[in-house]
């Protein structure tokens, strides 16, 4: 059974159909990435799956079980994390304490405990500190632990929300154009995490404009076009369809 199956799903915005009959399975342990041209829906369909839309029609069962409907926080509890195109780092807080938001579900929140200063929750804060401060230094950012967010260049906040989306520890995670904006040293960095990610045993489903990047990590790749599926392959199969060079280069040229 794979890890995450969808079916037939849509989203219609009023006459706008941004997401039509979209349907594919996506297996554990895997770079599932999903390209088109700029508004072929790819962000709308990563908006469906976690949560922050309901569609229109379809099935989307993560694990066997359908998750329409559910709220991004109750995916999160089921282990689904995301990052969005745009930078959603809280630049008021140092970066660890970035990374340790990201935890939040898995904390104990009884009102009366943190009042009292409990220490079962004081040695929890600890343990906390620490997990986060790791999982900074996996994602490349072990010189930025003290650091505030707002001092951080844009290419290591791209890796701080990766390495609070982990915090999380999720199992399937969503990034949504991890390497827009970078040079390509840090578009290097990224394509690195993403695979050290994956091997760590996290499933990765990846929306990216960087086709050299998409090519070199994705094990499947899903192209849509206008809301619509227009193939699905491996790399070497989506490179070769004239579907996929018509619709990025114009069936002309």
């Amino acid at each position: 059974m794979a890890l995450l199956e969808v079916k037939d799903l849509s989203i219609h915005f009023g006459g706008v159909k941004a997401v039509q009959h979209v349907s594919f399975n996506i297996d554990a342990g895997i770079v599932y990435a999903v390209i088109g041209p700029n508004g072929a829906g790819k962000t709308t369909l990563f908006n469906l799956i976690t949560g922050i839309y309901t569609p229109t029609s379809g099935s989307i069962v993560l694990d066997g079980e359908s998750i329409v409907g559910k709220s991004p926080d109750e995916l999160a509890r089921r282990g689904v994390a995301r990052t969005f195109q745009n930078l959603q780092i809280c630049m008021n807080m140092s970066a660890i304490e970035n990374v340790m938001v990201g935890a939040h579900l898995r904390l104990d929140r009884n009102v009366l405990k943190a009042a009292l200063r409990w220490p079962a929750l004081k040695a929890r804060d600890r343990e906390l500190y620490q997990e986060s401060a790791e999982l900074m230094r996996f994602v490349g950012l072990d010189g930025f632990v003290q650091a505030r967010a707002d001092s951080m260049p844009y290419g290591a906040l791209k890796r701080l929300e990766i390495a609070r989306a982990l915090a999380m520890k999720p199992r399937l995670i969503f990034l949504d154009e991890p390497a827009a904006g970078l040079n390509p040293k840090e578009t290097g960095e990224v394509d690195a995490l993403v695979r050290k990610v994956v091997d760590s045993g996290v499933t990765v489903v990846l929306v990216e404009h960087d086709m050299k990047m998409v090519m070199n990590l994705s094990d499947r790749i899903l192209v849509l076009d206008y809301g619509k599926k227009l193939t699905e392959g491996t790399g070497q199969e989506v490179r070769n369809n004239p579907d996929v060079i018509a619709a990025y280069l114009g069936a002309h040229a």
